[in-house]
């Protein structure tokens, strides 16, 4: 598979390496793949240890992502979020207990979730934007009622407010 153009960047604190190892517990078939350390080369503008992890390249199911030790200087919000489409009612459960464990329970709404290093995630089941595309529609309507209504995507309930 050829390698991907694009991918995020995730800026930590200090807990890059914590952070990628914990993603790659939640997600099948992903790995760490290179850490990169600082050097005392440059100390003066990023002020970390010699050794100490800079970068931690991983690949979450395929796509791959870098977390950066930047120090505390930018925290996440919701502006940015990943999303992570499941197929089963299994699926979404799964993700939501791994990845809200330790997170904002204040930050739980409509399927998203901020998890233990403040980044936001959306666990969405696939054909929800099927059901939701249609702005006249009365289906779309319920279903959006529904969701409104829901933190965790519950696809029977949804299913059932789009087919009335």
């Amino acid at each position: 598979m050829p390698a991907a153009r694009i991918a995020p960047c995730l800026w930590f604190d200090n807990q890059a390496e914590e952070a990628a190892t914990f993603y790659v517990s939640v997600f099948k078939n992903s790995r760490i793949t290179e850490v990169a350390r600082y050097s005392d080369a440059g100390q003066e503008v990023h002020k970390r240890p010699s050794g100490s992890v800079m970068t931690v390249d991983f690949e979450l199911d395929g796509q791959r992502m870098t977390a950066l030790n930047g120090g505390p200087l930018f925290k996440f919000n919701e502006a940015v979020s990943l999303q992570v489409f499941c197929d089963t009612q299994e699926e979404i459960d799964d993700y939501w207990d791994k990845l809200s464990q330790g997170g904002d329970p204040r930050a739980q709404q409509c399927g998203w979730l901020k998890d233990k290093y403040g980044l936001s995630w959306q666990v969405v089941p696939n054909g929800m934007g099927e059901m939701l595309k249609d702005h006249e529609s009365p289906g779309a309507r319920r279903a959006m009622e529904a969701v409104l209504k829901m933190k965790k995507f519950d696809i029977a309930a949804l299913k059932r407010a789009f087919e009335g």
